[in-house]
């Protein structure tokens, strides 16, 4: 029972994290406690992108495709607290207007939001409209799977970074501070990976393993460039991470449906 208990609280510290979903009972929190809650990180996406696609689905039948999308949208950003969404504004503020590694991490730090990030997140939100848009016009209910698999796996992605990649701010003021250079959890991989893996279920499609590749490669052109640059990651580089490779798993269903 006390390692249910244990588990449950993990999940819980994770859902807090990344969402604004309320828990009806006292989290204790701690270090170690948000450092376990990692593995569930992917987790989370499944259940965002369950919402969305729920969403997205009434809203269709109740108006069209196009003002469901929108509605999912802002349904996304309220149920998240424009969390990663923050994070790649302040990623394209920082590394479009810094120059240096201090200064890019000063942009970073700093709340308000300037021209490269406003241009870069309307430009991301057009990219998801227009992608999902043109995915449900062809198929609304694999789109919608194609939702679900993108929220969870992107989320994984993105947890990887932790691994692969030298943590490099300031720990003291970092929303990812207890997750800063972790050790390889091989278990904490297996049980998010296990995530991706039900959301596969939903759309059993081989070709979507080829998407996963695609949108693990921007992870990968990602970090190198974060590591060119500062040396490694940042909490909001985690974000940044996260809405491109959800953004690329629509643009890569789009070309695996059209060209394979």
């Amino acid at each position: 029972m006390k390692t249910i208990k244990n588990e449950l609280i993990y999940f819980a510290t994770a859902l807090m994290f990344f969402t604004r979903i309320p828990v009806p009972f006292t989290v204790p929190y701690s270090s170690e406690i948000m450092n376990k809650s990692q593995k569930y990180f992917a987790w989370i996406g499944l259940l965002v992108g369950l919402i969305n696609a729920g969403i997205l689905y009434l809203s269709a039948q109740l108006f069209n495709l196009e003002i469901g999308i929108v509605l999912m949208m802002i349904s996304s950003v309220l149920l998240t607290g424009a969390f990663h969404e923050d994070g790649f504004t302040d990623m394209c503020d920082s590394f479009g207007g810094g120059y240096g590694k201090e200064k890019i991490l000063t942009i970073m730090k700093d709340s308000r939001v300037g021209a490269y990030g406003t241009i870069g997140i309307i430009l991301l939100l057009a990219l998801k409209f227009f992608s999902i848009q043109a995915l449900g016009t062809a198929d609304l209910m694999k789109t919608l799977g194609i939702i679900i698999f993108a929220h969870t796996s992107s989320r994984f992605i993105s947890g990887t970074m932790i691994y692969t990649h030298q943590y490099v701010t300031d720990i003291d003021v970092s929303k990812s501070k207890p997750l800063a250079n972790k050790p390889l959890d091989a278990m904490a991989l297996l049980v998010g990976f296990m995530s991706v893996l039900l959301s596969f279920i939903l759309i059993p499609d081989w070709r979507l393993g080829l998407v996963f590749a695609l949108a693990y490669l921007g992870k990968i052109c990602m970090g190198w460039y974060f590591k060119k640059h500062i040396g490694g990651y940042t909490g909001d580089c985690l974000g940044a991470v996260q809405q491109v490779a959800e953004v690329l798993f629509y643009l890569g269903t789009m070309i695996v449906w059209k060209f394979i």
